[in-house]
Parts: C-alpha cells; sequence; structure tokens
C-alpha cells in the first residue's frame, strides 16, 4: 500500500496527526465477559466513568466516546475523573492527551431527546470551569461532539451556532438595565466554539460522504475535520459486504477532497469484533488496517476491551497506535455501485424473512448496558422499510446464536466476477468469511427460508472449507430448540455461545 503523498496543500500542521486519536473506547455492549470494576450487569453510570480512566490508563486508548444517543450516561463525568483520578488527568490533560467526545442525539430523528442536546451544549462551559480550577490555566476538556445520522452539513452548523450563539455568546449577553454582561456573574464559557464530527450511517449519504464534508467546509477556516463512517448500522440495514463497499467508497472520495480543499480530513470508523460489524479484534487489527488504511481512528468496542486477555488488548491497541496511515484502498467506484444495488436488494429480502425468528431469539440476549431505543434505518423506518429489527449487536448474537452468522446472508447474489473482483480488491473479505463460517451450522439451515439456504451454500462456494467449532453447532442446536420457550435457559446458551467466539455480537 502506498504511503500518503505528503504535499504542502494537503499535509496538516506539525504534530497535528499526533493529536488526533487514533483509539477510540466506545460503549458499545458487544462483550461477554463483564469488566472486573462492574458493580453489576447492566454497567451503572459510575462504572462507565471508572470505565473511561481504565481505557485512558490502563489499555492505551486516547479517546473516549461519551454516549448520550440511545442510553444514559453521567453527565458529570469530567468533575468525577479528574476528583477520582487527580494524578493521572493532571499527567493526561482530557483534551489534549487524551480526548472525551460525546456523542449526542439526532434531534431530527430522536424527538424525545432532542433536549438532551442542549443539555450536553450547556454542561461544555461547565466542564471547562471545573477542568481550568484543576490545571490553574484555560484546558477546555471537551471540544468535539459526534452527531448521529447526518444527512446534511445544515444539521452540523444548527448546532455549532447554537452554541457559539446561545451558549458561548452568553458571556457577552447582558440583561435588563445591567451594565455588566452575564459572563461577569458566571464567568467564562469556553469553549467559544464546538468542532463537529459527522457520523454517517445510511447508503446514500455515505457514497455523497464527500458531497456533505465539502458543504460543511463552505466558508470556514478549518484546519483538520474528523468524519466518522459507521459499519454497525450499514451492516444491518444493507448487509457484510454492502457496508465494507460503502465504507471503501466513502474513504476514497473522503481523500480526494482533502486533496481537492487541503484541509485535512481525518477518518473514524466505528468497528466492533464480529466480522458483521467491522471484525476489528485483538486478533485481527493487521486485517482492519489493511482494509481501512486511510483512517486514523479505529473504535474500540467493549468485545475488544473485555473478552480477550488484558495484553493481548494493549498489544492491539499499541499496534493500532503505533501504525501510521496510508492512502485508501483503490476501489471501482461504478463496479461497487453495481454491486451494492443488488447486494442490498437481496439481504433486504433475506432479512425480511428472518425478522420475526432474530426477534424472538433477541429477547434473550443479555443486556451490557442500560440502552434506549433502537437507532438506525430499521429503527427510524419501521415502516418503510416492512420489518422491525433489534440493535445491530442483539441481532449478530442471534444469528450467530442460532448457528447462522450473518455475514453469509445475501451472497446469493455474488457472482463469480463479482468474488475476483472482491478477493482482488478487499483480500480481508475472504479471511473474515472464513472467520464467520466457523460458527455455521449446517443442521439450521433445514429451517431457514430457501433464499437463506442458497446464500449460505452460496458463500461456502466462495471460500475454503473453514473448520468448524462443533462446540459452538452443539449450543446453536439447543439455542433453536429452545427458542419457544426462551428465558433464562436460552440466555445462558447464547452466553455460552458467545464467548466461545470472544463477542456477544
Amino acid at each position: 500500500m502506498k504511503e500518503r503523498a505528503a504535499t504542502a496543500a494537503s499535509s496538516p500542521p506539525l504534530g497535528a496527526t499526533e493529536r488526533i486519536p487514533r483509539c477510540m473506547s466506545t460503549q458499545h455492549p458487544d462483550n461477554v465477559a463483564m469488566p472486573f470494576f462492574a458493580q453489576s450487569a447492566p454497567l451503572t453510570a459510575d462504572d462507565e466513568v471508572r470505565e473511561a480512566y481504565y481505557a485512558f490508563s490502563h489499555l492505551g486508548c486516547d479517546e473516549q466516546m461519551w454516549d448520550f444517543e440511545g442510553k444514559e450516561v453521567d453527565g458529570h463525568v469530567v468533575e468525577k475523573l479528574l476528583s477520582t483520578y487527580e494524578s493521572f488527568f493532571a499527567e493526561h490533560p482530557i483534551g489534549e492527551s487524551v480526548h472525551l467526545t460525546p456523542r449526542i442525539p439526532n434531534p431530527a430523528l430522536e424527538p424525545t431527546q432532542a433536549k438532551v442536546v442542549l443539555e450536553v451544549l450547556q454542561s461544555l462551559p461547565r466542564h471547562a470551569d471545573i477542568a481550568r480550577v484543576f490545571h490553574d490555566r484555560e484546558r477546555p476538556p471537551i471540544l468535539e461532539l459526534i452527531h448521529p445520522m447526518t444527512t446534511s452539513a445544515r444539521e452540523l452548523d444548527r448546532v455549532r451556532e447554537y452554541y457559539e450563539r446561545f451558549v458561548a455568546g452568553m458571556e457577552h449577553v447582558t440583561l435588563g438595565a445591567d451594565e455588566r454582561p452575564l459572563g461577569a456573574w458566571f464567568g467564562r464559557f469556553s469553549p467559544s466554539t464546538v468542532r463537529m464530527i459527522p457520523l454517517i450511517e445510511d447508503r446514500d449519504h455515505l457514497l455523497a460522504a464527500d458531497d456533505l464534508v465539502r458543504d460543511y467546509l463552505r466558508g470556514k477556516e478549518l484546519e483538520y475535520m474528523r468524519v466518522f463512517i459507521a459499519r454497525s448500522d450499514p451492516a444491518l440495514n444493507y448487509g457484510y459486504l454492502s457496508a465494507v463497499l460503502l465504507a471503501l467508497v466513502a474513504l476514497e472520495r473522503l481523500d480526494a477532497l482533502e486533496r481537492e480543499t487541503g484541509v485535512a480530513i481525518y477518518p473514524v470508523i466505528g468497528v466492533g469484533s464480529v466480522p458483521f460489524r467491522g471484525g476489528l479484534s485483538p486478533r485481527n487489527v493487521d486485517r482492519v488496517l489493511s482494509t481501512y488504511p486511510s483512517v486514523q481512528t479505529f473504535t474500540i468496542q467493549s468485545a475488544f476491551k473485555y473478552d480477550h486477555p488484558p495484553d493481548a488488548v494493549r498489544d492491539g491497541i499499541t499496534k493500532l497506535r503505533g501504525r501510521g496511515r496510508s492512502a485508501p484502498v483503490a476501489i471501482e467506484q461504478d463496479r461497487a455501485i453495481e454491486l451494492l444495488d443488488r447486494l442490498i436488494a437481496r439481504y433486504q429480502a433475506e432479512v425480511q424473512e428472518l425478522a420475526p425468528l432474530v426477534n424472538t431469539v433477541a429477547r434473550a440476549v443479555p443486556r451490557r448496558r442500560l440502552r434506549k431505543m433502537h437507532v438506525g434505518l430499521f429503527g427510524y423506518n419501521r415502516e418503510s422499510a416492512g420489518v422491525s429489527l433489534p440493535r445491530a449487536i442483539p441481532f449478530c448474537a442471534s444469528l450467530y446464536s442460532l448457528g447462522l452468522p450473518p455475514e453469509l446472508i445475501g451472497l446469493a447474489a455474488v457472482t463469480d466476477a463479482d468474488w475476483s473482483w472482491l478477493r482482488a480488491t478487499v483480500p480481508s473479505i475472504e479471511a473474515d468469511l472464513v472467520d464467520a463460517a466457523r460458527y455455521l451450522d449446517r443442521d439450521a439451515l433445514a429451517s431457514m427460508p430457501s433464499r437463506v439456504r442458497e446464500s449460505v451454500h452460496r458463500a461456502l462456494s466462495l471460500i475454503d472449507a473453514p473448520q468448524v467449532d462443533t462446540e459452538h453447532a452443539e449450543i446453536a442446536r439447543e439455542v433453536r430448540r429452545v427458542t419457544e420457550s426462551g428465558g433464562a435457559a436460552m440466555t445462558e446458551l447464547i452466553v455460552r455461545a458467545a464467548a466461545l467466539r470472544r463477542f456477544l455480537g
């Protein structure tokens, strides 16, 4: 893979790459094992504060997503971190050495959570006050926000402008006959602005990620911009292969935009441990780096952190942080888009037939975090999609527990010519499918819809015969036997199977 060209127009300022996080610890609940510091399952809000410190201090992550989208989190996290772990954060200031990055709800798609956005924005100066006292100088700890399901630059500008005008801007406002501004009463309102990170999740906007970012950059003097490419929800909505292709097209177009504008663009990609959701685990770091070489920041989700030995986790994070970025995988975009249309149509047809079974099993998948309602296309557009599905993690957990790896769904759409091109373009695809197929129980196929059977047989014809995990297959048979009764017995079986895989879903 060729190294990224260093040009005067596109090179970031000296040291900028080091400041941009490489490993973003997240709160995605894809883990089987609970961390040693957990007081209970699901994790409590206090557990997640401890988790942020653990990810920074013991694992080597340089960023923690603080997830207000779809879950409950502690709004006083900065104060709790600084007061509880004083010596660590005195040496590693939040916002400089390590980063705390909230993901806010999307007000347009989550109206019941819309005002959480206002609460997050109003909290930023309070966090800055706490950090100022702690460090005895100006060090705002939170400078960026992740905006999910981004579909336009205006959505990002709306949040940024609200913060600048109605939060930071309040410092200079006077009330009634007062001569002194509010800043004289409440103190500084810092930071003065907030950087927005668009999280792009649906097909149309992933394919137009460059247009969205170009629109946001217009009229601004930005040193750089981070852009978050989703992998889980695109896989849930369009299938495993489609999610890979969408990410690769988006990354190549963002790379071209960087050269066009001269603004450094640092992609983030949301990868879980299961191949369906990205395939990043301590043992697969090299594979993911080769698939997404232009990505700056990789998510380190819960299965990565807690379902492997701590030394292996630290080694994986060290490898990620030690490897530099290079040019994105070159992809024939017209060919990818033509294949996407066929893959998505086939995958969605099969998923609609599987949905009732998936929803039945998903009710027994154990909860690892306190999540709210589903966020994603199948959640937002349940009526138009014609199907209701759980979130991506219980979706994967359900199908794996039944002996049907979700990576294999929809692959009947892949022709021999498609497969030759895919293998030449993304060599890791075959290894991912082999890993997934290890957990296929062929006995499960008899009870599956005919189109699903066709896709599984097609998938097996494309790869070398995997070494089947017979213990996992035995558990899957038992899961299918108790599917109707469900309850604690099925939950126990789901956990046993997940422990063998080293991820829940």
